[in-house]
Order: C-alpha cells, then structure tokens, then sequence
C-alpha cells in the first residue's frame, strides 16, 4: 500500500484532504469500513487503460483527484517534451461532470508552466470536438476530462496523440501501447503534487472558429437538397451535447428536433436515470415516451459526452431500440456506397457483427477487423468507415479520428429521411441487408462482479472448460487471443465459433467491473425472412443458455 500520511501531506486539494484525514481517523480508532475504504483507495494508482485514466472521483492514488490529474498532466507534458521538444502543444477539453473544468484548468496551467503549450475549450462541449480540435490544430496531444458515460461519481483523462508525437494512422486518435506505459513511468516520476509548477496564466482558449469549422466539416457529410421531412426527438442524457447536435441537425435543414426537457441541459448528478448510458435498459424512456405523444419519426440518443449514438424507431405500435451493430450496418451501407467510388476500408471491432465485413465485399472495399475500442479501429489503414458494438460510430475518419455521436446521429438522421420520402424506413432497410446477405443476430450475456478479481478467475475457468457445442452444432473453432494473432495484438479474449458459423466472443471489460460475452447467429434467407430471423432467434436463445453456462463459476 502506498504512504498514506505522505500522500495526504502533499494532496493540493483541501478537499479531498479533509476527506482523507477524516477517514484515515476513523481507521486509525479502528473503524473496519474507514479501513476497507482507505485500502482500496491506496491499493496503487490509477492507470492508464481502455480509456486513459478513469474511476471514481475522492481523496488517495486509486481515485481521480486534483493530485492524480497534475501528476498525470506532469507526466504527460514530459512525455511530450522528450518526445517532440519543449514547445509541445496540448488542447484541453471538459465536460460537465464534477470537477472537469478543475482537472482542465489544472492541465492548462501545468503544461504552460513546463514551457509547453496550451489550448482549453471555451466551455463544456462534446468529446468529438476535442478530437476535432488535436487533427485541425495540428495538436502533439489532446486531453479530455470525461467519464463519458460512466455513473456521476466518476470521472477521466482521455489522451489523444497527434502532431510530431504520432505517425499518420495515428493523427488524432487514443493511446495505445508503448505511449500508455511509456506517459504512465513519466507519471510516476511526476513527484508530489503540491510541487508540480503551476502557471497562473499563459494558456490559451480555443476560439470559437475551431468549433464552427467542425459543424462545417460535418454539414458537408449530407448532400445539398437531402430529404428533412422528419420530426425527431433528441436526449443528451443530462451531458453535453444537446446544444452541438441540435444546431448541427438544424444548420443540416432538420428543423423538426424537439429535446427531450427533463435531460437537455448538463446535470452532473443524472438524475433521471440509474445509469447514463444509451444502452441501458430504460434510459431512453422519457426519449420514447415523448416520441410517441408527438409522432415523431425518429428518437436520437446521445450519451453524456457525446461520442457515442443510440436510436429508437416506430415499431409494433411502439419503439424499438436499435442495437449498435445494426446502427452500424445502417451506416456502413451508406458509407460504403459512397465509398465505392474512392476506395478504402470499412472497419469494426472483433467483438461487432460480421456482417460490415460482407457490406464491404459487396462494394469493392477492404474489411478490417480490430480489438476493441476505438484507439484500434481508429488506427485501420485507409479507413472511411468504423464502428463497434458499444454504440460508437467513424463516419468522418479524415476529421475525427474517433467515435463521434454527433455526426453519426446527422448520417442516421439522413438516412430515415430519404427512407422516409420513399415510403420505407430504418426497420425496412435492415430487412434488405437481411435478404441479401443473410440474418446476422446480434446479443450480449453480461456477467456483473463485486469482486474484481472474478474477472480473470472466470476468462481462466472458460479457458479450462470451454463449451463443446453452440446452440446445438459442434466448437469448430477456438481461438485464444492472449498471445496475439498475425492481424491482431495480444488481448485478454477468447473467440468459439460452431461449424453452424454462430460465434461466442469473451472479454473482460476494460472500463466496468464485468465480462462481457458478444453472441453471433448468422442464418440464410433461403426463402421467407421472416422464418430466417425465427430460426435465428430461436438459436440465440441457445446460444446464451449454453455461454451463460459456461460463465458460471463452479461454487466452493
């Protein structure tokens, strides 16, 4: 465990010392939950993972705080400076959680005091335009204060590279490994805190150019004279990004967008839902209920930070999520006929449907399959289209060379729009790919954990005893991915395929205390579709029972 009275010495933040001091007290007079408390926040530093630095905010090294942001912005400025001199340039930006701007302005200031230099947002805005700003500035780095869409105690350090400090497939993307290890021993050669050098002034504010040069980029994704005959409902999930999506899909001609209230505006407390995630279950139910009391065609769902997009449509006399894979081949279809004409390569992650891969050979462009997070599909050469399960969309690499809800969501809009005048919809479009490519179904089993340690004592019991058969047909293939592949680098995940094609994919998650398993059944259309997607559904059933099984940790 690390010094804790050394540490509490050097903590920065008043706050977060007091908070250490009262519980450090407790422990002492012999309080067994001040005890547990203190030991997990001193059970080592935060490191940098799936999205940088990211976990629950309070006092001590495992939590994110005024004295780990500085140590972090000190090691990474250092990192930089080695790297490309001493006159590195970062842009900075925050969302609205508790203490985003603090961690930015803290970023700023210790940046400009090591001589390097230093751009920060003119306020809370998206993470996309953060992304935006490192490719458009020319930036060596981007740092961007947000848990994304993580529960209200949260908070993180997303770190782009760009400029002198990244070569050309990795201008303006996340950090991926050596940059990761090689900032963290910079962090850990940080020092204390309290004696990292603060400028007082001297950084700049990115002018607001930057970010309308961004809206720009984004409206020229649409052609001129597009069909906007739609009445869209839209929730930013209490984050950040209601006022770039509304003008952005207003300036495209979508006139008819009405926000969903109660959500609109930045709350960092989230207070009408149990967790600020798209995807969950329930969360955009103020979304659909609204929708239906307006008839509005579409509903558009932004996370908190907004680099992410969900969607729900008209459906059996009331709405349907869409699921990320089939947003992602709805875009993918789109891209890929505009692709068609240039070239290029569509791209997914390991753990999203197979299905963009056959969209690509249909129009003539190259399939790249990555781990998972954006820091790896971002990376695919000649990239013109990318996506993952988990709701995040590329539409615009050669401007935001990350997810970014905001243009996903005017792509999407486009889309239901031009279905819309020629009397057919989203659902209906999924139904042609379906027909010709086939039904690929799509569903996750989510095993949840208090103890982190059962993440990597479950990956090794399904290494141990993997299943023998999916949904009825025989394992034809197994493929561990801890040592890597030709295409692929080392990750703790492990794929099964069945002679049928269906296909179980198991990763621990890098962001959450859970393993994640993504389920696959692939079924022709030989005749009826509608009896494809039965005897697909029917298999997936199978499928789940048989991967939950397989989860399960024998009991002691």
């Amino acid at each position: 465990m690390l010094d804790i009275q050394s540490w509490i010495d050097h903590d920065p933040d008043p706050t977060t010392r007091e908070e250490l001091l009262d519980l450090k007290t407790r422990a002492d007079g012999g309080d067994e939950e001040a005890k547990a408390d203190l030991a997990d926040r001193f059970s080592g530093p935060l490191t940098f993972g799936t999205a940088g630095l990211r976990g629950k905010m309070g006092g001590g090294p495992h939590r994110m705080n005024r004295a780990v942001v500085r140590q972090a912005a000190a090691g990474l400025i250092a990192y930089l400076q080695d790297k490309v001199g001493r006159d590195a340039f970062v842009v900075i930006g925050f969302d609205a959680r508790y203490h985003s701007r603090d961690f930015a302005t803290d970023t700023a200031a210790i940046i400009t005091a090591a001589g390097g230099r230093a751009a920060i947002m003119p306020r809370t805005l998206p993470t996309p335009l953060l992304a935006w700003a490192v490719r458009h500035l020319g930036a060596d780095a981007g740092v961007m204060v947000t848990a994304s869409h993580n529960p209200p105690a949260d908070n993180g350090y997303k770190v782009y590279l760009g400029g002198r400090a990244a070569t050309e497939e990795g201008q303006g993307v996340q950090i991926v490994p050596p940059a990761d290890k090689e900032i963290a021993e910079a962090i850990a050669a940080a020092g204390p805190a309290d004696e990292i050098p603060l400028a007082e002034g001297g950084w700049e504010t990115i002018d607001e150019a930057v970010i309308d040069a961004y809206v720009e980029r984004a409206l020229a994704l649409v052609p001129a004279g597009h069909s906007s005959d739609l009445k869209i409902v839209h929730t930013a999930m209490h984050g950040v990004g209601s006022e770039m999506m509304l003008r952005v899909l207003n300036e495209a001609g979508f006139t008819d967008v009405t926000p969903v209230p109660e959500q609109e505006k930045p709350d960092p407390d989230f207070p009408t839902v149990s967790f600020p995630n798209p995807e969950e279950a329930g969360a955009l139910d103020l979304a659909t209920r609204l929708a239906e009391q307006i008839g509005a065609d579409l509903v558009l769902a932004n996370d908190p930070d907004a680099d992410r997009c969900s969607a729900a449509v008209p459906a059996d006399g009331g709405w349907r999520q869409l699921s990320g894979d089939e947003i992602g081949s709805l875009l993918g279809e789109e891209m890929a006929g505009a692709g068609a004409l240039t070239g290029g390569n569509l791209a997914s992650s390991i753990v999203s449907s197979r299905l963009l891969g056959k969209i690509a050979a249909k129009h003539g462009l190259g399939y790249t399959p990555t781990l998972t997070g954006f820091k790896w599909i971002a990376r695919a050469p000649e990239l013109i289209f990318g996506y993952e399960e988990a709701i995040g969309f590329c539409v615009d690499p050669d401007g935001v060379r990350d997810k970014d809800g905001i243009t996903a969501s005017l792509l999407l809009a486009r889309l239901a729009g031009k279905l819309k005048k020629d009397g057919k919809s989203l659902l209906d479009q999924l139904d042609e790919l379906a027909a010709t490519h086939g039904v690929y179904l799509t569903a996750p089993v989510t095993i949840r954990v208090d103890d982190l340690s059962l993440m990597p004592a479950t990956m090794a019991h399904l290494r141990a005893n993997p299943p023998t058969s999916l949904a009825g047909s025989p394992v034809a293939e197994s493929v561990d991915l801890a040592e890597g592949t030709d295409s692929l680098p080392p990750t703790d995940a492990l794929i099964l395929v069945s002679e049928r094609g269906d296909r179980a994919v198991v990763r621990p998650s890098g962001t959450e205390p859970k393993v994640k398993c993504y389920l696959e059944v692939i079924e022709p259309v030989d005749d009826e579709l509608r009896d494809a997607q039965t005897e697909a559904q029917r298999r997936m059933e199978g499928l789940k029972a048989d991967m939950s099984a397989a989860l399960r940790l024998p009991e002691n």
